[in-house]
């Protein structure tokens, strides 16, 4: 299903749930904070310095399956926004026009970049997509999943790890294990591979809660 057709919640609605989940909490917010929403749509984001990755995939709920992270990606919450795709200030920001970017299916993400700078638009998070995945789990479809590309982690020479992070649905093989079978799954792609079953999510802009 094409995700131009799957709408958002309200931001209202959409502050409920963090708090209805005790997401506040974790991220040690008030209810009243993230309730500080502006005018118009788009997707309710807490920054990933309050909510990293790892705590935030098992709040994920694809298939009636929680999330996880595959075990050979255990820094997770080392892969960070890169320039152009940083959180706005403030605990709570949102997200305008995310898109799962299926035009880009078998594109890798050295190629997908440059040409979603060039649309005038971001790649989205890793966070951002999770974030996502939480309002609207019928994003994530078998063949249909993305990457999120607007995280990456740098070692400690700078360089860039070659692996960026991707959201798919688990065939529960391997070391993902058959409890994990439809599951909803943070895994990794090189950055130079192309999979036909992976977009390149992103987004128009992001603003603070506030604006």
């Amino acid at each position: 299903m094409p995700t131009a057709t799957i709408a958002l919640p309200s931001l209202a609605r959409q502050a409920d749930t963090l708090i209805e989940l005790g997401i506040h909490a974790i991220a040690g917010l008030t209810s009243e904070a993230v309730r500080q929403t502006p005018e118009g749509a788009g997707l309710l984001v807490v920054h990933p310095d309050l909510l990293p990755a790892s705590t935030l995939a098992p709040l994920i709920v694809v298939n009636g399956r929680k999330g996880f992270v595959v075990s050979d990606m255990s820094d997770v919450d080392e892969f960070t926004p890169i320039p152009g795709a940083q959180p706005p200030h403030g605990p709570v920001y949102v997200v305008r026009h995310p898109d799962r970017g299926d035009a880009m299916a078998n594109w890798s993400p050295d190629e997908a970049l440059p040409a979603i700078v060039d649309a005038g638009r971001t790649p989205l998070t890793l966070t951002e997509g999770l974030h996502w995945l939480l309002h609207r789990p019928e994003v994530l479809e078998r063949n249909h999943c993305f990457m999120t590309i607007g995280s990456r982690r740098r070692k400690p020479s700078g360089a860039l790890d070659s692996r960026t992070p991707a959201l798919w649905i688990s065939n529960g093989t391997g070391r993902d294990g058959r409890m994990n079978r439809d599951a909803p799954k943070v895994g990794w792609c090189w950055a130079g591979n192309r999979h036909t079953w992976l977009g390149f999510a992103s987004a128009a802009e992001r603003i603070t809660s506030g604006a």
